[in-house]
């Protein structure tokens, strides 16, 4: 059963999201060469923890930090580290989630260290273009993967656009969310239109598609959590929580101007 959510449910959902777009803003403003990427977990956690909420990764099956930061071929789950120094023109995916009275939001963005290089840029770029593709596809009474082929398609238009074939990632995609973090339905980040639950007024998803500037295959280190790009290719990934509402889709996660 795919949860469905009061509009005041909805509502305590944007507030959770609101905690996760400030914490987002806070640490993207402390990313800089020289910094660890665990010091901008510590961060997040307190920005989180100030808030009055809870963040929703930390001791998630054994996660031990607050957000995911995921380093150049690192695509997603990346685990935050003293020892991981960020450097110039390293490309750095944060994904944060963060539980508030009980309902939880859910957010990713990349940025670079200083300068990217055009080519990490345009993939940045192509990723978040084919969210926000996925987010205006979020339509009541459609199908759920009517939001799969909007990210698949506009990925390929970036990538004939780009002059570089940019890999979807696949095995990983978007989820329902809401009183759990991972909930039904999973989401492709690519495939035909028209199939799935259809999409009802009340639905919220995670819509997180990563695209990398080579393979669609990807391998899980030792560790048990970071995903990189079986090709060593660099990766991005952008995601928001969204509800399914009448009047169209809302961003949960989105920040407040």
């Amino acid at each position: 059963m795919i949860e469905i959510k009061t509009r005041a449910q909805l509502e305590a959902m944007r507030a959770a999201g609101l905690v996760v777009a400030r914490t987002l803003a806070a640490v993207v403003d402390h990313v800089k060469v020289g910094v660890t990427t665990a010091e901008l977990d510590e961060l997040a956690e307190q920005t989180i923890r100030d808030a009055g909420a809870i963040p929703s990764f930390k001791g998630y099956n054994g996660f031990p930090a607050s957000i995911c930061a995921s380093v150049n071929e690192q695509i997603v789950h990346g685990i935050p580290s003293s020892k991981q120094v960020l450097a110039e023109g390293d490309l750095i995916s944060i994904d944060c989630g963060a539980i508030l009275d009980g309902w939880h939001g859910d957010s990713a963005v990349s940025v670079g260290v200083g300068t990217l290089s055009p080519a990490d840029q345009k993939l940045s770029d192509a990723t978040r273009e084919s969210m926000l593709a996925g987010i205006k596809a979020a339509l009541a009474g459609g199908r759920l993967t009517d939001i799969s082929f909007a990210i698949e398609t506009a990925a390929v238009e970036a990538s004939e656009r780009d002059g570089v074939e940019y890999g979807i990632v696949a095995d990983y995609g978007g989820h329902g969310i809401g009183t759990k973090m991972h909930m039904d339905p999973f989401l492709p980040n690519y495939g035909k239109p028209g199939k799935g639950p259809r999409l009802k007024p009340g639905m919220a998803i995670a819509i997180e598609p990563m695209l990398s500037l080579g393979t669609d295959d990807s391998v899980e280190l030792e560790d048990g959590w970071t995903v990189v790009t079986a090709d060593g290719t660099r990766a991005a990934h952008w995601e928001h929580s969204v509800a399914i509402t009448e009047e169209g889709p809302w961003v949960l996660t989105a920040p407040e101007e």
